[in-house]
Formats: structure tokens, sequence, C-alpha cells
């Protein structure tokens, strides 16, 4: 039986991949809960500093929901408003204390633009593309999109996107402020695990400590998330030594002589 996720770890950077290409890798109850397992090991292993998500062929990220289970299943529905990490990938996803990076290497529609959506950072190939068809499905969005659409590239830009069901593509989505850039197909793998190994190569304590301090000061308001940042602040600058500051100082002077 082929594995709805295929998994490679190297370097210390595991490249995530939905593989169900002959259904533009759909979400099915199976593959949904083969994620889970798989970003809950990822997560707990030591010598995985960040993760890349994308899905197998060319034609799609994910497509979202597999349409066809949830029209032969009494019930299946319910997928759309779970709650556990075992069914909803986005929480699967957004569980992982290590950097995320989506690799959008096709549509992403739906189901499949919230799981993007669950990503940190978004890399996009030049044929990729974003759809919210969920009115023209009549169903209501229930893992994120209707809030975190509107919150990244506007209000109004997000309603159009919603209200029509129309694709987006990659060019106006990086113009958006949807994906952080924009590459050609054949270089969006190397691409993101060129900014995996630099996400990488960061105390991964300190990582997911500031993760965690961006998404929750991103779900509260921006006073509440000024406060949050204030108290971890506080908490954690007191206990920095002076001499550990100035030797990262150094290495930070020496890496930026590399960049130019």
């Amino acid at each position: 039986m082929t594995d709805l996720i295929l998994t490679e770890i190297a370097g210390g950077i595991a490249t995530v991949t939905l593989n169900r290409p002959e259904a533009m890798n759909a979400l099915s109850k199976v593959l949904r809960h083969r994620l889970y397992k798989v970003m809950t090991a990822l997560d707990a292993d030591d010598g995985v500093r960040a993760v890349i998500l994308t899905g197998a062929g060319t034609r799609a990220f994910t497509a979202g929901l597999d349409l066809k289970e949830l029209g032969s299943q009494e019930g299946a529905l319910g997928a759309a408003n779970a709650e556990g990490a075992d069914e909803n990938p986005v929480k699967a996803i957004e569980n992982c204390r290590k950097p995320v990076i989506g690799a959008i290497n096709g549509v992403a529609i739906t189901g499949g633009f919230e799981v993007a959506l669950a990503c940190d950072v978004l890399i996009a190939s030049s044929n990729a593309r974003f759809a919210d068809t969920h009115a023209r499905v009549g169903v209501v969005p229930g893992w994120g999109l209707s809030q975190k659409l509107s919150r990244m590239i506007g209000i109004s830009r997000a309603k159009e996107l919603s209200f029509t069901g129309n694709f987006l593509d990659a060019a106006t989505a990086e113009r958006w402020g949807l994906v952080n850039r924009v590459v050609a197909p054949e270089s969006l793998l190397a691409e993101a695990r060129r900014l995996a190994a630099d996400m990488g190569s960061v105390d991964p304590a300190f990582l997911a400590g500031y993760k965690r301090l961006i998404d929750e000061g991103y779900a509260a308001s921006f006073g509440e998330g000024l406060a949050i940042e204030h108290r971890q602040s506080s908490a954690a600058n007191s206990a920095v030594r002076p001499g550990e500051l100035e030797a990262r100082r150094t290495a930070v002077q020496a890496r930026g002589r590399t960049q130019g």
C-alpha cells in the first residue's frame, strides 16, 4: 500500500509530502490521521530543526477535504469542524513547535488553502494557485480560513476571494503578502530547504518560544499581544548573561558579513 505521507530527513530538515497525486493530494480521513502521526513524531525528534510541507506531483499542494469521501459517508462532513489534531490537519501542523514552511507546488483549494495558512512561511512555485471555494460548495470554513485570510491580506481582498471562489495566481499572492516569495517549480524545494537551514541554525528552544510568542500575540488584540511580549520578554531576558550576549553578537556580525 502506498504511504500517504512521505517523510525525508536530512541535515536537520524534514520534508513531508502529501502523497495522493492521483487525487490532487486530497485530505482523506486516513491521510489526515497519518499527517498527525508524522507531525507529532517530528515535533518530538530533537534531530529535526525545521519542517517543509509540500504535495506530491505538480498539480496540487492539496485540494482540501476529499469530497468523494464526504459525499459517500454519513457524518463525514464533521471533519470540517474537527478539533482534534488527529482529524484536523491545521491543528496537527500548528501543534508543531518547529518552523513549518509550506512549499506550495500547485493548487491549494478550500481546506487545502487552510492547510497552507497553518504553515509559518509560504514559498510558492510559479504555477501555484489558491482558491477559497467554501461558498461554492456550501460548506462554512472550520479550520480558520475566514479569520486568518483577512488578517494576512486585508479584509476586502479576503472577501473578494471568498465571495467569488476565484483562483489567485502565485504572483498576485506574493504581491498581496500571502506568500513570501515565488520561484520556478524546479527551484521550489531547494529554496524551501535553504530557508529551513537558516531557521534551523537558531537555538531550537529559543525558536520554539519565539514562534509561540508570535502565534499567541497574533491570536490576541494588539494591546494584549504587547502585554504577552512584555511578560515573556521580561522573564527570558533577565536570564541572559552579558558574556553569552557578547559571543552571540560577534557571531551575528560574522554571519552578516557573509550575506553582503
